[in-house]
């Protein structure tokens, strides 16, 4: 039995299944992205700075805690009304570093103030952190690029 060989015709790569890959793609790393930026809470409206420049690193290990305008917190996804209930939390992250046999200043407390709070709220925000000896700080600022 004899088969005829047809004569081979200029075939097309197929690029569907690589523009569907390409647009799935895309769409993952967006949701990758909301999911990232869940540490920001609409209520806190960061002040602005001209000094304000993005950390040159990322942070060993970053307490962050959200103050709000009514001197409420967030923190790890509670609301706490009263800035004296973060200490048990303190404490935990506390014991969880002193567990993994790390300093306390690997820690950096990231306090993201509302730019209407009291600065004595801040300052005694910062004295609980000192407190259950969290030394090393730094505060949020929006950068203001002059437009």
């Amino acid at each position: 039995m004899r088969f005829r060989r047809e004569p081979a015709g200029f075939l097309e790569p197929e690029l569907t299944p690589m523009i569907d890959m390409t647009f799935q793609l895309i769409a993952f790393f967006m949701v990758l992205l909301n999911f990232s930026q869940s540490e920001r809470i609409e209520e806190i409206v960061l002040p602005t700075s001209a000094l304000a420049k993005p950390p040159v690193r990322p942070l060993q290990y970053p307490i962050t805690i959200h103050l709000k305008l009514d001197g409420g917190v967030f923190y790890a996804g509670n609301e706490l009304t009263n800035i004296n209930r973060l200490r048990p939390y303190l404490v935990n992250e506390r014991v969880v570093l002193k567990g993994r046999d790390q300093p306390l200043s690997d820690a950096t407390v990231v306090i993201r103030a509302h730019r209407l709070a009291k600065a004595g709220v801040v300052q005694k925000l910062i004295q609980i952190c000192q407190d259950e000896q969290f030394e090393v700080f730094a505060l949020r600022a929006e950068e203001d690029v002059g437009y």
